[in-house]
């Protein structure tokens, strides 16, 4: 795992979040990620840390109201979310990640206009927010171990 940092446009909301440098990023046809144009990845809820902007941070539910869709205040941009699917874990937009840490993306679309039927069919999706076992992790220039 490797530590990346991001936030919103605004640079009020800022966060770290543990992950692989290579990314699966969820593209999502549901009626709030199509509008937002929402691309994510999941992460456990231990592998993610707010460091700043808790008091500039929105948050919007609707239908079930498990969905948390987070935004800043200031500049509108969700930089991350906690997702219907994953309710113990965070949706991270890639784009809102800091430059640097990255080295690739595989897209997967998820249909979420038929939600019930692809959650049931996904092979793997809940395990995303699932904590990691304990492992070696990397932070840029140095080794750590969590």
């Amino acid at each position: 795992l490797l530590k990346h940092t991001g936030g919103c446009h605004c640079g009020a909301v800022r966060f770290d979040v543990w992950s692989s440098p290579d990314l699966l990023v969820f593209d999502c046809d549901c009626s709030i990620c199509t509008k937002k144009q929402n691309h994510h990845f999941i992460v456990p809820e231990n592998q993610f840390t707010l460091l700043q902007g808790l008091e500039n941070i929105n948050t919007y539910t609707f239908n079930t109201h498990i969905g948390k869709h987070t935004f800043c205040s200031t500049c509108g941009v969700q930089s991350f979310f906690t997702p219907r699917s994953n309710p113990d874990g965070y949706g991270i937009a890639p784009h809102c990640l800091d430059p640097g840490t990255v080295r690739s993306v595989t897209v997967e679309k998820f249909c979420g206009q038929k939600y019930e039927e692809t959650m049931k069919n996904h092979p793997n999706i809940r395990d995303l927010s699932k904590p990691v076992a304990e492992t070696h992790t990397v932070e840029v220039g140095s080794l750590h171990t969590p």
